[in-house]
């Protein structure tokens, strides 16, 4: 077996994986013994779980890369520091590749869970301990963020509604950050 058919046989089993169990249940050992290799091999070609998961999404972003700037804001302006990093992201050259995984993870059906996997235990888990106050709503938090957030890119980006789609991105965040903000740091009912 060559080398690109071995790190294929490795994705496809980790993407089976990673939809059934998610991201945390998920282990490498786990993963490897689905596609019948070594785990060292699992690691020789992607590194941690962590990077295994990003490449069975096949996006073009690191989201602690993208997110360090949104954890350096101050609390108060939390949630415009995330909503402009991701709609300049969603500008970006990255855009392309953006959307045709969303349209792809979201048309298989392994997508949904691998998505809901992405978004909740990779991207926004970053922001889990700066928005988990009062101590154990971070999960509570995250989901209605999300929401938001997935509803905004698919209306924006996939859908094309106007005048969303071809508004400025500074008056998106004009609109949306103080919802998000409630999300993220103010009380819950």
């Amino acid at each position: 077996m060559s080398a690109a058919q071995t790190r294929q046989r490795i994705l496809d089993a980790a993407r089976q994986a990673f939809a059934r169990s998610g991201f945390e249940a998920t282990s490498v050992r786990s993963v490897a013994s689905a596609a019948g290799v070594d785990q060292a091999l699992v690691h020789r070609y992607f590194g941690t779980k962590r990077e295994l998961f990003l490449a069975t999404l096949e996006l073009p972003v690191d989201p602690a890369r993208v997110l360090a700037p949104v954890l350096a804001a101050p609390r108060q302006h939390l949630a415009e520091a995330f909503l402009r990093t991701l709609l300049e992201l969603w500008d970006s050259d990255a855009e392309p590749v953006i959307l045709a995984a969303v349209r792809t993870l979201t048309s298989t059906p392994d997508g949904p869970s691998l998505v809901k996997g992405f978004v909740l235990d990779l991207a926004l888990s970053h922001l889990r301990p700066v928005v988990d106050d009062p101590v154990g709503s971070a999960p509570t938090r995250l989901a209605l963020v999300a929401s938001q957030t997935a509803g905004l890119l698919v209306a924006r980006k996939v859908l094309g509604i106007e005048p969303l789609a071809s508004m400025p991105v500074e008056q998106v965040v004009a609109l949306v950050a103080p919802t998000l903000q409630r999300y993220m740091t103010e009380p819950l009912p």
